[in-house]
C-alpha cells in the first residue's frame, strides 16, 4: 500500500461517489445549497458538458476523494467540488491534489484558476495560498452563501 493519489477521468458510474463524497463535508461544515443540489446531482451536465472537468482520487484503487473543473470562459476553470473522505483527511492528499490541479491546468495552458471558499475552512485556505492561489475581491453574484472569499493563480 502507499500514499500515492491516482487520479481518474470521472465515468458516469462515478456519479453517487461524487454526490456523496460533496454532500458529507457539506452537511459536516455547512448545509447543502439549492446550487449544490443541482450540480452534484447532475455532473455531466453541470460541469462535463460546457467544458469542464471532473476527476475521482483513488487511494490503493478505493475512491477516497475527488474535485472537478468548471468551465466560467475560455483559459479560466473554477477549481470546486473538491472532497475527501474524512478518514483520509489531514494526512497530504490536499497537497497532492492542489499539485495535480496546478499541473493539469498549465498542461492546458489555462491563463488562470479560480475557487470560492469559506474563511471557516481554515486548512483549506492554508493549503491553497501554500501553492500561490491570492486573494482576490469576491464576486457579488457567487452562488453559495457559505462563499466569502474568493482566490485565483494565474498562469
Amino acid at each position: 500500500m502507499d500514499n500515492l493519489l491516482h487520479f481518474i477521468p470521472f465515468e458516469t458510474e462515478h456519479s453517487k461517489e461524487f454526490k456523496a463524497l460533496n454532500i458529507e463535508w457539506l452537511e459536516s461544515f455547512f448545509v447543502v445549497e439549492p446550487y449544490d443540489e443541482l450540480v452534484l446531482s447532475n455532473p455531466i451536465d453541470q460541469i462535463i458538458t460546457p467544458g469542464g472537468f471532473i476527476f475521482m482520487a483513488s487511494l490503493n484503487s478505493e475512491i477516497i476523494g475527488t474535485f472537478a473543473f468548471i468551465k466560467k470562459e475560455e483559459g479560466v476553470y473554477e477549481f470546486s467540488k473538491m472532497a475527501v473522505t474524512p478518514k483520509q483527511r489531514g494526512v497530504g492528499f490536499g497537497n497532492q491534489i492542489v499539485r495535480f490541479v496546478i499541473r493539469f491546468a498549465e498542461q492546458h495552458h489555462w491563463k488562470k484558476l479560480i475557487l470560492y471558499s469559506s474563511t471557516k475552512l481554515e486548512n483549506s485556505i492554508h493549503l491553497y495560498r501554500k501553492y500561490g492561489f491570492i486573494e482576490v475581491p469576491i464576486d457579488p453574484y457567487i452562488k453559495y452563501a457559505r462563499g466569502n472569499i474568493k482566490m485565483e493563480i494565474r498562469f
